[in-house]
């Protein structure tokens, strides 16, 4: 039992330090080691419970930096995106072969953690289509995997690729908004249940000095690098999720 807890507290330790650091990664790393504890479902309502206070601990100190009009149609899509997870997650989230469908999408956001293409400068960024399009998706994956960052973080690298730390807020609150939501959704349901105190108790320690040393290393730590060591280690895990689950 406290061999679990001790690998838990770490994992949640690294996650948490890498959103601290680069604006997302909780849930990625999080999700790629979890499922070896726990059900997909029970995972994932770990991670979102915790993304939670990981999320609102980082937009407490980038507060100012929020830009709450940008964040409109993004966040109306990305909660139909997890009202919809929440009956995938219910009917499924037991199925050891959502661990395999986990580690094929993670090998996807590998790919995307990789990828390191620059951005063109002085074009517009589409509002309407395109935050509808990867909110609900963001929201749709979140709400399953707890794995759907690298939507939003696509969409608010294009916005404010000037501004590192107004991307890095506004990435935040859209964690914030859709784990609460997620979290309300399943509360209602009853799918909370004291097993997870614990569980919660430790994730609560790991978030508060993993994000808190993430943000203080924010401006010292290359992005990139932080990033692609991100993806070395999603990388082992996914491929252990598909070929040994």
């Amino acid at each position: 039992m406290w061999m679990e807890l001790i690998f838990i507290f770490l994992i949640l330790l690294v996650g948490s330090f890498v959103q601290g650091v680069s604006g997302f990664g909780f849930g990625i790393i999080a999700m790629s080691f979890l499922p070896f504890f726990f059900t997909i479902k029970e995972s994932t309502l770990l991670v979102v419970a915790l993304g939670v206070l990981t999320a609102l601990f980082i937009v407490i100190q980038l507060f100012h930096h929020i830009r709450w009009k940008d964040l409109i149609v993004i966040m109306c899509a990305a909660i139909i995106g997890r009202y919809v997870a929440s009956f995938v997650l219910t009917a499924y989230g037991e199925m050891d072969l959502l661990k395999s469908i986990l580690g094929v999408f993670l090998l996807i956001v590998v790919g995307y953690l990789f990828w390191d293409k620059p951005q063109p400068e002085g074009r517009s960024v589409n509002q309407t289509w395109l935050p509808a399009t990867l909110g609900f998706f963001g929201g749709l994956v979140g709400g399953v995997f707890a794995v759907g960052g690298p939507f939003f973080v696509f969409y608010f690298m294009l916005l404010f690729r000037d501004d590192k730390y107004a991307y890095s807020a506004n990435l935040q609150v859209s964690f914030f908004i859709t784990n609460f939501t997620t979290v309300v959704i399943h509360g209602v349901h009853g799918d909370f249940t004291q097993s997870y105190l614990i569980y919660l108790l430790v994730g609560l320690l790991s978030v508060f000095i993993g994000t808190r040393l993430g943000v203080y290393c924010f401006t010292y730590l290359s992005q990139k690098n932080i990033r692609r060591l991100a993806g070395i280690v999603v990388a082992i895990a996914a491929l252990s999720l598909v070929f040994f689950s």
